[in-house]
């Protein structure tokens, strides 16, 4: 039997943003409407927060592991003094350099003293928190903090927060390990509780029925007084001021690294907040129309909170894989590190997400930065754009793309 005789699928020759054979996409569809017929079991209010998974862009190719998860699907956990919710490893299997935390506290409303094994990041978002902590050399602190502060208490020192009046405090902790869990902290109250009497009153120097009230089970998260003025508590916790590395940071404050029509990006890193080690971030926020230009971090994963608007980024990984992914607010999205993405504000309002990496430092590479700083003949020969266009590539890394 001639060979040509031989049924066989019919591929196009791939074409500028429809590179793949087999080609991906509902484009490819447009002369076989059955193709993209879904008569199964369907969650339209799913559909509606991914519309760029139903209808992916053509040049999607491929899966990768999931990278979207969000606090807006995460359980509660509900006390008379506020509430928490978390995104950990356990249920967002991708990220294993940070975990997250999103806490509110009412006026007065405590976390109690407690420690973890991992250092806690946090952003602040809305309100405000008293935080207090002891150095390593045992020197406290006691501090307020606001919307665009930040603190960072590194495993094993302890701290407390509290929310001040009238709104209390709403905030996201970032901890530099993706297994650790708020609801897995060492508390004051479990010590006590578990330990023997008399030996609290060895170590404290008191009569044991002193401690013959203290509460038998954690408190974690209950109301308290609105916290008062600050610098008497300063005074009363012999606060000794200068005495010990500040615990805080104003990035809201802060000049930004990159600021242009399309945005803005503030920088907290070991360089300007020494005492966060193990954690840094960046502050983004991308005016309607504009996007986080293509680029990719060498350091460290890439762990995003998205606080206000919409957004849409593309993952393209090794492979090829590439994927797009629809961002709201109170959503987590989590990028490897050396992956290439973009994030595109899709809304009519400011578009504000928070980046942290598992690192001291801050550090990305810019496409353009790169291509820019090649010999544009070699850049021609791979992409044949001409050379004199290759010369318009902007020459510095931008962070985000300017409006036009």
């Amino acid at each position: 039997m001639d060979s040509s005789d031989v049924s066989a699928p019919h591929h196009e020759t791939p074409t500028y943003g429809n590179p793949d054979l087999p080609a991906e996409g509902v484009v490819n569809t447009v002369d076989n409407p059955a193709s993209t017929v879904m008569d199964g079991p369907r969650n339209p209010a799913l559909e509606e927060q991914f519309p760029s998974s139903v209808i992916a862009p053509p040049t999607d190719v491929s899966t990768q592991p999931f990278f979207w998860s969000s606090f807006n699907i995460s359980p509660r956990r509900v006390q008379d003094g506020g509430w928490a919710r978390e995104v950990t490893q356990s249920d967002f299997a991708i990220s294993d350099e940070i975990a997250g935390v999103n806490m509110y506290l009412e006026a007065g409303g405590i976390r109690e003293l407690h420690w973890h094994q991992t250092a806690e990041w946090a952003l602040m978002t809305r309100g405000g928190c008293r935080v207090t902590t002891l150095s390593r050399a045992g020197l406290p602190s006691v501090e307020d903090v606001f919307a665009g502060d930040l603190w960072f208490f590194p495993p094993g020192l302890p701290h407390s927060l509290q929310g001040l009046g009238p709104d209390g405090a709403e905030f996201v902790l970032a901890f530099d390990d993706g297994a650790q869990s708020e609801s897995n902290t060492l508390l004051l109250t479990d010590w006590f509780a578990h330990t023997p009497p008399d030996v609290l009153a060895k170590n404290f120097g008191v009569a044991q029925e002193v401690f013959q009230d203290i509460p038998l089970h954690d408190l974690w998260i209950f109301p308290g007084e609105v916290p008062g003025d600050l610098e008497a508590d300063q005074l009363a916790a012999g606060v000794q001021w200068g005495g010990t590395e500040p615990v805080i940071f104003r990035l809201g404050q802060s000049v930004p690294v990159h600021e242009n029509s399309g945005g803005r990006i503030q920088i907290a890193d070991s360089s300007n907040f020494p005492a966060s080690t193990t954690v840094a971030a960046a502050l983004t926020t991308v005016e309607p129309g504009g996007m986080r230009e293509l680029h990719w971090h060498p350091n460290a994963d890439e762990w995003q909170y998205f606080l206000q608007g919409s957004a849409r980024m593309t993952v393209f990984n090794t492979g090829p894989h590439a994927n797009t992914m629809d961002f709201k607010a109170g959503d987590v999205g989590l990028v490897r590190r050396n992956l290439g993405h973009y994030v595109e504000n899709t809304g009519d309002e400011p578009l504000i997400f928070l980046e942290t990496f598992r690192s001291d430092h801050y550090e990305e590479v810019s496409l353009a930065n790169w291509l820019a700083h090649l010999p544009p003949k070699l850049v021609a020969q791979h992409l044949n754009i001409p050379e004199e266009v290759i010369a318009m590539f902007p020459r510095q890394t931008q962070g985000i793309v300017p409006l036009r």
